[in-house]
């Protein structure tokens, strides 16, 4: 099956300029053309799309995506720097997972402070009232 670029857009969630720059930086092989010679993305391309948006969403520079993108060009003969990329990368984001759950533990301890203040002041306005 075929998709024009507006239904790759939609498919993938970028935008149309996005899939035209990754084209034209490389990280996207031209897509086929159909028979007015417009961009007509197949299944194949959105499963590339679909990685590249999660490389993306980790943080992965577009420096070491386009490498990657060069890379998978190469067959088995280029698997092992592949893997060494991707490998590279997994490690970067177990460490920021690490460091977001240190955050998220830091936002935890403030939310449950604040709540036990609100508590505090809600029990003594309530005694305030009561002997009032």
């Amino acid at each position: 099956m075929s998709y024009s670029i507006a239904q790759a857009a939609a498919h993938s969630g970028l935008s149309i300029d996005t899939l035209r720059y990754y084209e034209r930086i490389g990280l996207v092989d031209p897509p086929a053309r159909d028979t007015a010679g417009r961009r007509a993305y197949s299944d194949d391309d959105f499963r590339w799309l679909t990685f590249l948006t999660r490389l993306r969403t980790t943080g992965m520079p577009i420096r070491l995506m386009r490498e990657y993108a060069r890379l998978r060009h190469g067959g088995t003969a280029t698997a092992a720097r592949r893997r060494q990329i991707l490998a590279d990368h997994r490690r970067d984001v177990g460490a920021r997972i690490e460091e977001l759950r240190a955050c998220a533990a830091a936002l935890d301890f403030k939310i449950e402070n604040y709540e036990r203040i609100t508590r505090d002041e809600d029990s003594a306005q309530q005694v305030q009232e009561a002997t009032a």
